[in-house]
C-alpha cells in the first residue's frame, strides 16, 4: 500500500564501521525539508496543517496553531485522537526561554475498583466497551494550553474544525485504510457505527466525510468553554450514556478533571539536552535508551549496521523491563525518575549488553522505590514559540463507546492498568493508567533546537532516540532523520501487563536494512522479521538560529504535511 511505502535500499548500506564509508541521511530523503522564516507547521493530515497555518497568519501563537490543528485532526484523523481522548504538550516559550509540560491526561472512574474486576474474572482490561474507558483530557488540555499561551479567541480556533465537520472534507489515503479496518469491530459498541461509518464501514480513500455532531459538540465549547464540556451539557450526554450502557464513567469524573503541569525531564547526549515528560507518560524509556548509548562511540559504528541495530535493541530491552516495572501516575507512585536517569545507573545496567550476543531475558533494575495509535503534531510561530504535542485515543480509534449526538469516540486507555494487586500500575479508582503518548523537545546550551514527536505505542520511545540518534550520531538532516528506515523491538515485557520476556523478544527492521547485517544479528541471537507497518508517524520543526527560519518535517509513512510561511 502507497501509504506504508518507504524507498527499498538494501545493500546502500555500508556496515564496515568506517567514517569515509557510511552513507548519509540522503540515501533515504523522500523528500527535501520545508524553510520559512516566520511560522512553520507539522502535522499527519494536510488540510490540518494549512488550518494551523492559517492561523499563525492570523497573529496567533504556536499554542493557538497547535490547538486549531489538534481540533481539526479529531475530525479528519479519528483513527487516532479526538475529543474522547487524552493530550500531552511541552512548550518553548521564548519570552521566559523555558520549557513547560502539560500533563493533559484524565483518571478512572472513581466508581470502578479492582474488586470489579476480579469480580467477573478477568485477568486483563478488555480494550473495548466500557470497562477500559477513562475520563478525556483533550479539551482541557486545550484550555490549559490556550489560558498560558493563547493569543486569539478559542471561538477562531475551533471555526474551521467546525467548517470542515459540516461541509465535510475528503479523507485522505492511510487514515481511509485504518478507518475501515476498525469500522468492523468497532460497529458493536453503541454510538459507533451511526456517528463514525457510512452505512457501517469507514469511507473510502477522497470521499467526503461529515460529522454534525462533532460540528454541534464544538459548538458548544467554543461558546461555554471547558465547562461545557465537563460540567454542561456534554458531560450530562456522557454520564448519561455511560449509565446506560453499563458504563463507569460518570459527571462528577468529568466535572473533578484537570490537567496539570509538569517539569519536563532530560539528560545530555553529547552537548544536547533531550527532554521528556515523567511519568505516567513512557518518555523516560527514551531517555533511559540515551543514556545507555551514549558510553559507545557512533562515529566508528554506521548506520544500519549490525553493530548498531544489537546496541539499540539491548539498551531497549533494559529500559523497557524498568518501564513495565516502575512508570505509573505519581500521584499513587513515586517513579525514582532521577535515579533511572542517572549516569550511575545507565553504568550498571549497560553492563548486561554483551557485543557478541542478544539478550533472552532481562529483569528490572533495582531501582529505590521510595524516590496506541496517535497524533502527532508540532507547530512554531514567528515570536520563537515552539510546540511539540500527542494525542491518542490508545488503541486506534477508542473504546468503541460513542456517545448519543456527540460525534466523539471514548478513549480506552484504561485497558493499560495492570489488575494485580501491588504492581506501580495496578487499577485504582482516580488513577491515571500508565500513557505510551510522549512529545519531544532538543535544545542546545539553552536554546531551542528541535521539536518533534513519532507516533505508536511502544514505538514512540524508541523512535525518539532513533530520531535522535540520526540527527546526532549520523549527522542527518530533518527530513532524512524521519525518513531512515526503522528498528522496532517487541517483547512480552513491553506492557506493563505483559510476561516476562524469555526469549529475545523480535527485532522487525524496515526495508532499508542489509541482508549482511541481518544475517550477523541472526548469528547473535536475534530474531529478525519484516514488517509493513508499526514504525510510526513522524513530524518535526527545527530552529535554525544562524539563520532564524524554522526547517519543518514530516515523513512518508502517513498523510502528513510541514508547511510554513
Amino acid at each position: 500500500m502507497k501509504a506504508l511505502r518507504l524507498l527499498a535500499l538494501a545493500g546502500l548500506l555500508s556496515t564496515t564501521g568506517h567514517a569515509a564509508d557510511r552513507v548519509t541521511g540522503a540515501a533515504f530523503a523522500t523528500r527535501s525539508e520545508v524553510i520559512a522564516q516566520h511560522g512553520m507547521v507539522a502535522t499527519s493530515q494536510p488540510l490540518a496543517t494549512q488550518i494551523a497555518l492559517d492561523v499563525l497568519k492570523q497573529g496567533g501563537s504556536a499554542a493557538d496553531a497547535a490547538i486549531a490543528a489538534n481540533a481539526a485532526l479529531g475530525l479528519m484523523e479519528p483513527t487516532g485522537n479526538g475529543m474522547g481522548g487524552d493530550l500531552f504538550a511541552m512548550v518553548w516559550d521564548a519570552k521566559s526561554k523555558k520549557l513547560y509540560g502539560l500533563n493533559g491526561s484524565g483518571r478512572s472512574p472513581k466508581s470502578l475498583s479492582l474488586a470489579h474486576f476480579q469480580q467477573l474474572g478477568l485477568k486483563a482490561i478488555p480494550p473495548q466497551g466500557p470497562l477500559p474507558v477513562s475520563v478525556p483530557g483533550a479539551v482541557d488540555g486545550w484550555f490549559e494550553l490556550h489560558k498560558k499561551f493563547g493569543k486569539l479567541p478559542m471561538k477562531t480556533l475551533l471555526a474551521p474544525a467546525i467548517h470542515y465537520a459540516r461541509d465535510g472534507f475528503p479523507v485522505s489515503e492511510l487514515i481511509a485504510w485504518y478507518w475501515q479496518r476498525s469500522a468492523p469491530v468497532l460497529s458493536k459498541w453503541p454510538g459507533f457505527k451511526e456517528q463514525m461509518t457510512i452505512n457501517g464501514r469507514g469511507p473510502n480513500k477522497g470521499e467526503i466525510w461529515k460529522n454534525p455532531n462533532l460540528a454541534n459538540t464544538l459548538e458548544k465549547i467554543a461558546k461555554g468553554g471547558r465547562d461545557a464540556f465537563y460540567k454542561g451539557e456534554i458531560a450530562r450526554s456522557i454520564d448519561a450514556y455511560m449509565k446506560k450502557h453499563g458504563g463507569f464513567l460518570s459527571y462528577d469524573d468529568l466535572a473533578s478533571h484537570h490537567s496539570e503541569w509538569v517539569e519536563p525531564v532530560s539528560i545530555n547526549y553529547r552537548g544536547y539536552d533531550i527532554w521528556e515528560l515523567p511519568p505516567n507518560s513512557q518518555g523516560i524509556a527514551a531517555l533511559q535508551m540515551l543514556q545507555i548509548l551514549k558510553a559507545y562511540d557512533f562515529s566508528k559504528i554506521a548506520f544500519g549496521s549490525a553493530e548498531h541495530v544489537h546496541l539499540f535493541v539491548e539498551a531497549k530491552k533494559l529500559a523497557f523491563a524498568d518501564r513495565a516495572k516502575y512508570y505509573a501516575d505519581p500521584d499513587f507512585v513515586k517513579t525514582p525518575v532521577k535515579y533511572l536517569l542517572s549516569e550511575e545507573y545507565a553504568a550498571t545496567r549497560r553492563t548486561a549488553i554483551q557485543p557478541d550476543s542478544a539478550m533472552q531475558a532481562v529483569d528490572a533494575g533495582h531501582a529505590p522505590l521510595n524516590d496506541g495509535d496517535t497524533i502527532y503534531l508540532t507547530t512554531a510561530d514567528k515570536d520563537g514559540n515552539m510546540v511539540s504535542l500527542i494525542q491518542s485515543n490508545y488503541r486506534g480509534m477508542g473504546s468503541g463507546m460513542t456517545p448519543d449526538g456527540l460525534g466523539f469516540v471514548l478513549q480506552d486507555r484504561g485497558e493499560m492498568f495492570v489488575l494485580q494487586e501491588g504492581h506501580a500500575n495496578s487499577f485504582a479508582p482516580g488513577k491515571r493508567p500508565f500513557q505510551t503518548i510522549i512529545p519531544a523537545f532538543i535544545s542546545k546550551d539553552g536554546k531551542p533546537w528541535v521539536s518533534f514527536g513519532v507516533m505508536g505505542g511502544a514505538m514512540q520511545p524508541q523512535g525518539h532516540v532513533q530520531i535522535v540518534m540520526n540527527l546526532i550520531d549520523f549527522g542527518m538532516n530533518l527530513q532524512e532523520a524521519g525518513d531512515a528506515p526503522r528498528i522496532y523491538h517487541e517483547a512480552s515485557v513491553d506492557e506493563p501487563n505483559g510476561e516476562p520476556m524469555h526469549d529475545g523478544g523480535i527485532t522487525y527492521l524496515e526495508t532499508g536494512f542489509p541482508y549482511e547485517t541481518i544475517r550477523e544479528l541472526m548469528r547473535k541471537r536475534h530474531q529478525v522479521q519484516f514488517n509493513n507497518g508499526g514504525y510510526g508517524g513522524y513530524q518535526a520543526i527545527l530552529r535554525d538560529a544562524q539563520n532564524a527560519t524554522y526547517v519543518g518535517a514530516s515523513e512518508g509513512r502517513k498523510d502528513g504535511q510541514a508547511a510554513g510561511y
